[in-house]
């Protein structure tokens, strides 16, 4: 027996959750690599706690300055890790601060949502682990120290996402260059 939407609601889309695989990240408008991981996307308020006199039910809570963790992002092991030479640039003393983005894309490859980073440097950089009885791919990672993240409101989205989503498509489908 087939079931039908209710009059009126055929039209409707459906508003799935998305998915965590499908990601990419780009640093200074430049396509960083493909990673397997991405983690850190954190931001949270200092909070200071006040017991007032007399009053045993409850502390009251105060905020205070935001903090956020470092972005770790995880990748297999090629020849070419962009990453790497940005950490050996700042172990030589030359640090250059990146804005980036990290993209979470819909089934179609699009990307819907979409969080900014800004000022990062590479503060540590992880080489993989060998083990000659396993036959797993060789993880690398990076961890960026930033200075803030930001997400764009739905209501701004509708002006950005097609400039965005132009300029993030276009990276992934014709990947000349790399960070």
């Amino acid at each position: 027996m087939a079931v039908s939407a209710p009059p009126g609601t055929a039209s409707l889309a459906r508003n799935d959750p998305f998915q965590v695989f499908n990601f990419f990240v780009e640093i200074e408008g430049i396509f960083a690599g493909g990673f397997s991981e991405c983690s850190g996307l954190q931001v949270e308020f200092e909070t200071h706690a006040y017991r007032e006199g007399g009053v045993n039910d409850f502390e009251h809570t105060f905020v205070g300055p935001v903090k956020s963790g470092p972005l770790v992002l995880k990748r297999g092991l090629t020849l070419v890790d962009s990453m790497w030479l940005w950490f050996q640039e700042t172990m030589r003393g030359n640090v250059v601060r990146k804005n980036g983005t990290i993209y979470l894309l819909n089934k179609m490859h699009i990307p819907v949502v979409w969080w900014n980073f800004k000022q990062a440097i590479p503060v540590k950089w992880t080489g993989p682990d060998f083990n000659a009885a396993s036959s797993e791919v060789a993880f690398t990672s990076v961890e960026l120290a930033h200075r803030g993240l930001s997400q764009p409101q739905t209501e701004s989205l509708k002006g950005v996402f097609n400039q965005k989503t132009a300029g993030a498509l276009a990276v992934a489908g014709g990947l000349s260059r790399i960070v």
